[in-house]
C-alpha cells in the first residue's frame, strides 16, 4: 500500500525524489515556496552516480538532448595557460561505470524533471507555499504552509522530505539551528554564446583553470550552444541570493592576471551574476518520519562537482530504503544511517579540492607534479569511489 509523502522544495532533488517515490506507488505533494521555477545562469555536472540514477528513472532521453559529454577535463595554469593535466570522461568513463559523464543547464535538466513529475498522476505540486511549522506528535506529519497571501494551510502525511536547500527551513524547525558558514569565496557565473568563445575554449571539452586563491571551470550546455563558465575568487562579504547580479568589471579585475585565452573567455560574458560558497558539516539526514535531502542535509562546497549528483543519490537511497521497510520510521532510520558517511567524505573531499586547487608556491608545485604523473586515466581512477556509486550498495 502506498504512502502518502510530503516534499518540501520543487529543486532538482526535490523533484527526483518525488518522481522516484511515485514510480514505486506513492502518492507525493511537493510544497514549492517559489512561483515559478526558473534555474537560468547556471549548469551542473552530473557524473555517472547521478546519471545512472535519472536513467534508471527513465530520463535518459529527454536529458541527453539537452546535455553534452565532454571527452574529458584540461587542466591549465590560470595565469600561464601551460597544461598541468587533465582527465579522462566521455565513453571509456561511461563503458566503466555503465553511465555517462555529461554536463547541463539546470534549467534544462529542472525542465526534464518537471516534465516527467507532471505526467504522474500520483504527483501534484502546490506552488506560493512556505514551510513554518512541523508536528509528529500524531504519529503522522503534519506540515503547516502559509500561501503568498498569509493564508494557513495544513498537509498531513506519512513521512515528509525536506528538500529545500541551503536555507533549509525544515532543518531548522527539526531543531539544528545551525547557519551555514560563508567560506570567503563567491562563484562568479555566466553564460557565453558558442560563437564568442575563443576558438580553443568552445571545444566539446571541461577546462579547469588553477590560480593562487582562485580557479575557473568551463563546460558546454544547452546541446553545445552555450558555455557555462564558474570563476571562483575571494570576496569579503558573501551576496545575498542564488543568483546576485554583479558588475563586469568587479570580475574582471578579480582575474586581471589570466591568460589571455581565458581572458577573452570571461570577456565575452554578457553578463555575470555570483553565488556565495558556504559550508556546514552534515550531522544527520533528517529526524522521525522528516528526511532532508541534498543541500538542507549536507551543503557541498562546488570544488568536487557533486552538490546536484548528491541530492539525486539521496532520492534514489530514500526510496530504495521505503521499499526495503514496510514501517516509514524504519526506513528513514535506515536511510539516514545510510547517507551520512557518503556524505560527509565527499564534502571532506570537496574542501580538501578547495586548497589544492588554489594552493600556492612549493604546494602548487607539487600538485601540478602529482596530476601530470597521474594522467588522464589516473586521474579518473581517483574518482572510481565516487563515481562507481549505486543506489543498492549498503
Amino acid at each position: 500500500m502506498g504512502l502518502a509523502v510530503a516534499v518540501v522544495g520543487a529543486g532538482i532533488g526535490g523533484l527526483t525524489a518525488a518522481l522516484a517515490l511515485a514510480r514505486q506507488g506513492h502518492s507525493v505533494t511537493i510544497a514549492e515556496r517559489r512561483t515559478g521555477f526558473g534555474e537560468a545562469g547556471a549548469g551542473i555536472q552530473l557524473s555517472p552516480n547521478a546519471t545512472r540514477v535519472l536513467w534508471e528513472l527513465g530520463l535518459e532521453t529527454a536529458v541527453r538532448r539537452a546535455a553534452c559529454e565532454p571527452s574529458g577535463v584540461a587542466i591549465r595554469s590560470l595565469r600561464t595557460g601551460a597544461a598541468i593535466g587533465a582527465m579522462r570522461l566521455g565513453p571509456e568513463l561511461e563503458q566503466l561505470h555503465g553511465s555517462p559523464y555529461l554536463v547541463i543547464g539546470r534549467q534544462d535538466l529542472q525542465t526534464a524533471l518537471l516534465d516527467a513529475v507532471r505526467g504522474r498522476p500520483e504527483i501534484r505540486i502546490k506552488v506560493g507555499r512556505s514551510l513554518t511549522s512541523i508536528d509528529e506528535a500524531s504519529g503522522r506529519v503534519r506540515l503547516t504552509l502559509a500561501t503568498g497571501s498569509g493564508q494557513a494551510e495544513t498537509l498531513e502525511a506519512d513521512l515528509a522530505v525536506g528538500a529545500d536547500g541551503i536555507g533549509s527551513a525544515t532543518r531548522t524547525l527539526l531543531g539544528d539551528g545551525r547557519v551555514p558558514a560563508f567560506s570567503g569565496e563567491v562563484a562568479y557565473r555566466a553564460l557565453v554564446p558558442r560563437e564568442a568563445a575563443p576558438v580553443s575554449l568552445a571545444r566539446p571539452d571541461t577546462g579547469l583553470w588553477l590560480g593562487p586563491g582562485r580557479h575557473v571551470v568551463h563546460y558546454p550546455i544547452a546541446a553545445g550552444r552555450l558555455v557555462n563558465v564558474v570563476a571562483v575568487a575571494p570576496r569579503p562579504a558573501p551576496v545575498e541570493g542564488w543568483s546576485a547580479p554583479v558588475e563586469r568589471d568587479a570580475v574582471l579585475a578579480a582575474f586581471a592576471d589570466a591568460a589571455p585565452p581565458l581572458a577573452a573567455l570571461l570577456a565575452a560574458a554578457p553578463a555575470w551574476s555570483a553565488w556565495s560558497l558556504a559550508d556546514l558539516p552534515a550531522r544527520t539526514a533528517g529526524r522521525g518520519r522528516v528526511a532532508l535531502l541534498g543541500d538542507a542535509a549536507h551543503p557541498v562546497l562546488p570544488y568536487l562537482a557533486q552538490g546536484g549528483a548528491l541530492a539525486i543519490e539521496d532520492a534514489a537511497v530514500l526510496a530504495s530504503c521505503l521499499a526495503r521497510e514496510t514501517d516509514p520510521a524504519a526506513a528513514l532510520a535506515a536511510y539516514r544511517r545510510t547517507r551520512l558517511p557518503r556524505v560527509c567524505r565527499v564534502q571532506a573531499t570537496a574542501r580538501r579540492n578547495g586548497r589544492i586547487f588554489h594552493a600556492r608556491g612549493p604546494v602548487a608545485l607539487a600538485r601540478n607534479l602529482v596530476m601530470a604523473r597521474l594522467g588522464p586515466d589516473g586521474m579518473a581512477d581517483r574518482q572510481a569511489w565516487l563515481y562507481g556509486w549505486r543506489p543498492d550498495a549498503r
